[in-house]
């Protein structure tokens, strides 16, 4: 295996396309082999792609034989580390908040939200999906007491980077952000945003673009 540094960010973010294909073919399917074509055609990425993607980890497969979908997906999720659960703590027990809580199939990628966090004293000692909701300044001890790396900020943009910072402080080393905001953090801190509001303006900004096409008989 390659140098993971050395590794395209395209190839590491189709990883898990791959995976979870693959876990759908093994569980729901019933595929026993699966050729790169075939993969590629389920995902619309060539063929020769998926080959070059996971030979930068290693040999899967034989020639013209294919893949035995039950071991890549065992290989893929060890790659990125799915193979076994890791524990998060989320920030901000909002309708966001209680909304990823619930998501049920965060386990299916090795992701579960073990702890819920708020400063609101009317939320303090709620459940959630048989989680109570802690106070925020009980993180520290929190994380320490249960290993946890991973954290989720569902807060207003106004309170996130306070919340990082707290995160940070406390022993996070990775963030999922769904504040509206970009975070400042060390270099040593993985961040992944996910902006909703940019992601429903993009499809807006499509659906008017064709009405718009549509008006002038284009």
């Amino acid at each position: 295996m390659k140098d993971r540094e050395n590794i395209p960010k395209a190839t590491i973010e189709r990883l898990p396309l791959y995976y979870r294909c693959l876990d759908k073919m093994d569980t729901f399917e019933d595929v026993d082999v699966v050729s790169s074509k075939d993969l590629g055609g389920k995902l619309d990425i060539p063929s020769t792609q998926v080959r070059k993607d996971l030979s930068y980890y290693g040999e899967f497969g034989r020639r013209g034989v294919g893949y035995n979908v039950n071991e890549l997906k065992k290989s893929v999720g060890k790659i990125l580390g799915v193979d076994k659960m890791w524990p998060a703590v989320l920030v901000g027990a909002g309708n966001l908040g209680h909304a990823l809580v619930n998501y049920r199939s965060f386990s299916m990628m090795g992701f579960e939200i073990t702890h819920v966090l708020d400063n609101d004293p009317a939320k303090i000692g709620n459940v959630i999906n048989e989680r109570k909701i802690e106070d925020f300044n009980k993180i520290t001890k929190i994380t320490a007491e249960n290993d946890i790396k991973l954290g989720v900020i569902a807060v207003p943009a106004e309170a996130a980077q306070a919340v990082a910072d707290k995160m940070i402080e406390s022993g996070i080393k990775a963030i999922w952000n769904f504040a509206p905001t970009r975070l400042r953090v060390p270099d040593e801190i993985e961040v992944k945003n996910e902006d909703l509001a940019v992601g429903i303006v993009s499809l807006i900004y499509h659906l008017s673009w064709q009405e718009e096409m549509e008006a002038k008989g284009e």
